[in-house]
């Protein structure tokens, strides 16, 4: 079955720039070019709300993971930290000495990335919104910055045509990628943390192994990506484009599965639920879309579980390592089903964290 258009959201007053999920999928955030942030509810009775606070455009919205805030970024140079309620409080913070382009929060909720035209990427703690440091070898706009999925590793893209990879540690950058031939609009770590992929005004979309740092696929496009998503099997990518379309590409196979037509004119933003089962688009038509994704359950169920009960975490990684080989994701048993699930996280979480380790020695040495 095809994905569907499930939901239409209607209430912005301009181009929407930013979309994302709660955690739980109840609520829904957008921003726009009309300086608002709107939280749309799923279930059909609940009525949205507006944010206003922002003096200039919204350029970037994000739930935190647990999804009691929403941080937001903006024209006005500023962050701002929402509680998605009735009320709507923020808190704001000056971030930067131009136009904020990307927020993100790390996966435990405590540090935020974001990303400025003052060509700075900063870190901040959520909790008392203290700058932590500034990160700042790029030599124009930056347009998204990212934490990895472990936190170790920040990614950002920038239109000096370079997606940089930075160690949060050591605040140095390790690698430069340099193969766009254009702005770099987007970029984001896959769910397993190995590779990246970025979008560009080349009308391409690039995924990087960052362990080798090697290209490992290439989407040639017909117009600018502005926007992608990994899902959280890390088995596809949803992308948003000029074209008004949205396409979702299946990175094991390597190829193109579908084309959606949805928007009218440019698709600007696009993003998976945290389950992966819905996934919101939002354009310069000012229409916020929620669509289901209708992929075979079994494509993907049986993904998260093996990563879900940490017997595959690396299976995943190395499968996407493999994919221009043509190798396929094995369907893995679960190891010693005697034990708890809870152990074999913490073991295969540890396993994780020792390979990380070897590997970050690694990359110090080179």
């Amino acid at each position: 079955e095809d994905p569907s258009l499930e939901r239409h959201f209607k209430g912005h007053r301009d181009a929407i720039t930013s979309v994302d999920f709660s955690v739980n999928k109840k609520q829904l955030a957008s921003g726009s070019m009309d300086s608002c942030l709107m939280i749309w509810n799923m279930k059909p009775q609940m009525r949205a709300y507006r944010f206003v606070g922002h003096k200039d455009a919204v350029m970037c919205v994000q739930f935190s993971p647990s999804g009691h805030l929403v941080a937001s970024g903006s024209r006005d140079k500023t962050v701002r930290l929402w509680v998605p309620s009735v009320k709507g409080e923020s808190a704001v913070f000056k971030a930067h000495t131009a136009t904020v382009r990307s927020v993100h929060f790390s996966s435990d909720g405590q540090s935020l990335v974001t990303a400025s035209d003052d060509k700075t990427v900063k870190v901040w703690t959520v909790h008392r919104q203290k700058f932590l440091f500034s990160l700042s070898q790029h030599i124009n706009w930056v347009r998204c910055a990212r934490f990895s999925p472990d936190g170790r590793l920040i990614v950002s893209a920038s239109d000096d045509k370079t997606v940089k990879l930075w160690d949060k540690t050591s605040r140095e950058c390790i690698h430069s990628f340099c193969e766009h031939g254009g702005f770099v609009n987007h970029v984001d770590f896959h769910p397993s943390g190995t590779c990246i992929a970025a979008a560009g005004t080349d009308n391409t979309v690039k995924v990087w192994d960052i362990r080798m740092n090697r290209l490992l696929q290439h989407y040639q496009g017909n117009a600018v990506v502005n926007s992608l998503s990994f899902h959280p099997s890390g088995n596809y990518l949803v992308t948003a484009s000029n074209d008004s379309t949205l396409k979702i590409l299946d990175l094991l196979e390597g190829r193109l599965l579908y084309t959606l037509h949805g928007h009218q004119g440019p698709a600007t933003c696009v993003a998976f639920s945290r389950a992966g089962d819905l996934f919101a688009s939002g354009g310069s038509d000012e229409q916020v879309m929620v669509w289901k994704t209708n992929f075979d359950a079994a494509d993907y169920g049986d993904v998260l579980k093996t990563q879900k009960s940490g017997t595959s975490m690396d299976g995943t990684g190395h499968a996407l390592v493999e994919m221009g080989c043509g190798v396929h994701l094995k369907k893995t048993k679960p190891q010693d089903s005697g034990r708890s699930h809870e152990q074999q996280e913490e073991t295969s979480l540890a396993n994780t964290l020792e390979d990380i380790m070897e590997r970050l020695d690694i990359l110090t040495q080179v």
